[in-house]
């Protein structure tokens, strides 16, 4: 590949929110920071603008102070948000309940994806678009992947041909305690000076490095998912010992 964006989703109205706003960083093929900033703000208008993958990536770009890739070039987005919902919470919605809901709300299948459950197993339990109000980063990522044709491949793996993009949902917020992101992270100037959101953008980045050349090092999806779910990648050295099922 020859560039990884990382974009840490803001909800659609985020720029009311100081707090908590769209990021995106892009790394080039040795993963050094592309551009002149990591940029933050509401991404909302770029998306509504752009009429097609090519021309809204070239807008990150400008966003980042960077020149617009050249034609062909192949990228990796890695995206922090979730990209799908449990089968048995869209089942819900098409009037087909679950049997019994147990007690323990971590493995809640309508709360919960399959990816989620198994990382609370591993110590290390995601936010819920339901549970926890990110729907609307939610709704924001998964309208990219729908509006600018990115199409499921494999489990947790989208892609445009055309633009030569490849997107994935990546998760920050292990990133403490995985060894291999740290030394990542190490390597970035300023990262200890950088605003939250822009740290997020920059370890969706690295992961999507670590995507391409050290797939080995993530935790793979279990062949029990549904694609329709999607899948949450993060380094192996992030998690603990899953306990059994």
């Amino acid at each position: 590949m020859d560039y990884y964006i990382g974009w840490d989703v803001g909800g659609w109205n985020c720029d009311r929110n100081p707090n908590s706003r769209d990021a995106i960083a892009i790394l080039d093929a040795d993963g050094a920071l592309t551009g002149r900033r990591v940029w933050r703000g509401n991404l909302r208008q770029s998306i509504n603008d752009a009429p097609d993958a090519q021309t809204w990536i070239a807008a990150l770009f400008a966003l980042c102070g960077a020149s617009p890739p050249a034609p062909g070039v192949a990228m990796i987005l890695a995206i922090d948000t979730p990209l799908g919902f449990s089968d048995e919470f869209r089942h819900l919605l098409a009037g087909e309940a679950v049997e019994a809901i147990g007690d323990d709300f971590s493995r809640n299948p309508y709360l919960y994806r399959q990816t989620e459950i198994e990382l609370a197993k591993r110590g290390r339990q995601p936010l819920s678009p339901l549970k926890d109000m990110i729907g609307s980063q939610a709704a924001k990522g998964i309208h990219v992947l729908s509006r600018f044709g990115l199409e499921s491949i494999a489990c947790g793996v989208w892609r445009n041909e055309t633009a030569n993009l490849t997107a994935i949902e990546a998760y920050p917020g292990p990133s403490k305690h995985s060894p291999t992101l740290r030394v990542m992270q190490a390597g970035i100037p300023g990262w200890a000076a950088l605003q939250g959101d822009c740290q997020d953008a920059i370890t969706c980045a690295l992961l999507g490095q670590m995507f391409d050349q050290q797939r080995n090092l993530l935790f793979e999806p279990l062949p029990t998912v549904s694609p329709a779910e999607g899948w949450i990648w993060v380094p192996n050295d992030a998690l603990e010992p899953s306990p059994g099922p």
